[in-house]
């Protein structure tokens, strides 16, 4: 979308709000749909191409309204969170549908998700001593637990990407451990995760099936918009019997009918935002193929482009070479009296240019 169209579409929505606004006393104060309403409304995966924005916001009046913001804000939620969970091929044991044990919820952040993660792993470990050793007291347990993790990264933390310089731990040798010895794996995959959609990276993400809890950001890397970390549990009660709160004023008539997904507990805060929302709209205007080559990035026509570019302007010099199937541009310091400066100067003038091509094979 460029900015032409960003400033028609913004417009549009303004008056869609003004449009609700003056028409809100016409609206039901409490929703005529019964909770499970809107999977069936929904296709069970993203799609592979984009659809048009028209038939995003058709949809919303006819699938979303009917059920704002209850029941819609939470079950758009757990089919976008098994429509991610699906792109990343993630075991069915982490997805919301069929009635599993497993579900996905978004938090804050991944150090949100994390803590999440921690308390419930604590909690739940806890109740299995207490159990099986009822003499024994909260707080003794709890001063003898212990959490592990990598340099880079808390039960045990496995990391898949880390911030500083995208080192993976093995899940494959790690997990097995830790089933071994009934210890809690939590895998975070904060930025690096996004890159999981595509087949050629999925790999990295081989051995997740041993894990208890996974997470990583759609908004760092998946084109959604700040907050939505997503996070994925493989026994929602290992949440829910960490977070769970039901103070009156909370109760609702749907409470024990195990018709739906209560995500106050499964999370820090009580309150939440309709988040899930652009996830939808985003996998719908990107579709699956538009956001793995956003993930993909640059292609060797771009890179030649590129090249001719920087050597035509004749401030520097790069020689390209083949990796693999790839087109690399190969950035050689071959003169003794290069300065740090110099290597400054040369890396703003290939940002530059390299703005100017992508701003071209975008238009």
């Amino acid at each position: 979308m460029n900015a032409s169209e960003f400033r028609r579409r913004g417009k549009e929505m303004v008056d869609y709000m003004a449009n609700y606004m003056e028409g809100i006393e016409g609206r039901q104060v409490y929703p005529d749909v019964e909770p499970g309403y809107l999977r069936p409304l929904i296709p069970a995966a993203a799609p592979q191409e984009p659809d048009t924005f028209e038939d995003i916001i058709n949809d919303v009046e006819k699938i979303i309204m009917p059920g704002a913001a209850s029941p819609a804000c939470t079950e758009l939620e757990t089919v976008m969170m098994d429509w991610l969970g699906k792109m990343l091929e993630l075991p069915k044991a982490f997805l919301n549908e069929k009635a599993g044990e497993g579900g996905g919820v978004i938090q804050g952040s991944a150090s949100e998700a994390t803590l999440v993660a921690l308390l419930a792993a604590r909690t739940k470990v806890i109740h299995r001593l207490q159990a099986a050793s009822p003499e024994l007291t909260q707080a003794a347990i709890m001063e003898k637990l212990v959490a592990y993790s990598s340099d880079q990264a808390i039960q045990m933390v496995a990391t898949l990407g880390t911030t500083t310089c995208c080192s993976f731990d093995n899940l494959l040798e790690v997990g097995p451990i830790c089933n071994k010895e009934d210890i809690w794996l939590h895998v975070d995959a904060a930025y690096a995760g996004s890159a999981f959609i595509c087949p050629e990276f999925r790999h990295l993400l081989n051995g997740v099936e041993f894990a208890d809890s996974f997470n990583f950001n759609p908004h760092k890397w998946l084109l959604v918009n700040f907050d939505c970390s997503a996070m994925w549990v493989k026994k929602r009660t290992d949440l829910t019997g960490a977070f769970r709160l039901d103070p009156t004023y909370l109760k609702h008539s749907h409470q024990d009918s195990g018709l739906i997904t209560d995500y106050r507990h499964w999370q820090i805060p009580l309150g939440r935002r309709f988040r899930s929302l652009k996830m939808w709209f985003v996998f719908r205007m990107y579709g699956v193929k538009g956001l793995q080559a956003y993930i993909r990035k640059g292609s060797n026509k771009v890179n030649e482009a590129l090249l001719q570019r920087i050597n035509s302007a004749k401030k520097i010099h790069l020689v390209p070479c083949h990796l693999r199937d790839k087109f690399v541009l190969r950035f050689a310091i071959c003169s003794r009296t290069v300065e740090s400066a110099h290597v400054q100067r040369a890396w703003e003038h290939i940002k530059e240019l390299a703005a100017d091509v992508l701003r071209a094979e975008r238009e």
